[in-house]
């Protein structure tokens, strides 16, 4: 392994209480008339630590693993929101097709301009929203010698600026470390262009990411992958992750995963990066 590309929500921060807070103001503005106005306004009127015990969050967090980018955070409340049975990627994915694309354009712009507006509203309560994963985030410190570190994600360039700052990394991950939503629209996009910068070949480079599509999306290129198992995902995820021969790394394996030690799944390799793949 001679790169290590990181997601930054679900594998660098745990920033499920604010995507769902800001879904729900981004879904309000569209559906006003919304059978789910009641939860999502006690949602919105809760603080942080009572959010889990709200149904409607509770369900959302479901359904976050089967998406990619901040339109999916509007499927999954169109899937609350019609009582949808969706329980896999397959049904998640059949039932996004069924929507319409302007419509998800509209839901993803309007989604980061609500997150801005919370960011410059009260900047400190919007950090504290997305609490840092510590343990991995010390595991990136003690071995940031010996690998180039990088982000791949999904999230607005200027978001990951601030909670790196705020964590303490920001000289692990400064900006041309990072590889935003403008980036490219897919994993594959970021680390393509991961590959180019680093000069090294797509076996060179593992990635850690907490959903399992993004693994199977980017499998073709050769990377090595890593289920993170503390971010957004469940057992479900987990145990599909092994079946398919990905390495599932938990915060108290992590490093033996990433960087040498017993196998994380019987039948992988546990040196990712170094041709297998995980």
């Amino acid at each position: 392994m001679r790169v290590l590309a990181l997601d930054f929500d679900g594998v660098l921060s745990d920033s499920a209480h604010e995507v769902v807070l800001v879904a729900a103001e981004t879904w309000l503005s569209f559906e006003p008339t919304t059978r789910l106005r009641p939860e999502l306004e006690r949602m919105l009127g809760s603080k942080p630590d009572a959010l889990d015990d709200i149904p409607v969050v509770h369900r959302f967090r479901e359904l976050m693993p089967l998406g990619n980018r901040a339109e999916d955070f509007g499927v999954a409340l169109a899937i609350l929101e019609r009582g949808a049975h969706v329980t896999d990627q397959a049904a998640y994915d059949a039932f996004r097709a069924g929507l319409d694309p302007v419509w998800l354009t509209a839901f993803h712009e309007r989604f980061y301009a609500e997150r801005a507006r919370l960011r410059r509203k009260d900047p400190a309560a919007w950090i504290a929203l997305q609490r840092p994963y510590r343990p991995f985030l010390d595991l990136l410190r003690r071995r940031a010698a010996e690998v180039e570190l990088a982000v791949a994600t999904a999230k607005d360039r200027e978001s990951v600026r601030i909670l790196t700052a705020a964590y303490g990394v920001a000289d692990l991950l400064p900006d041309e470390r990072v590889w935003d939503k403008e980036a490219g629209t897919s994993k594959a996009e970021h680390l393509t262009a991961i590959a180019h910068r680093f000069a090294v070949g797509m076996t060179d480079i593992t990635f850690v990411d907490d959903k399992l599509n993004h693994l199977e999306a980017v499998r073709p290129l050769g990377v090595g992958g890593v289920l993170a198992a503390w971010g957004f995902n469940s057992a479900r995820e987990a145990a599909a992750a092994r079946a398919e021969g990905f390495a599932v790394a938990n915060l108290d394996d992590a490093e033996e995963v990433l960087f040498g030690g017993s196998s994380s799944a019987p039948g992988t390799d546990s040196r990712i990066g170094s041709g297998a793949r995980g």
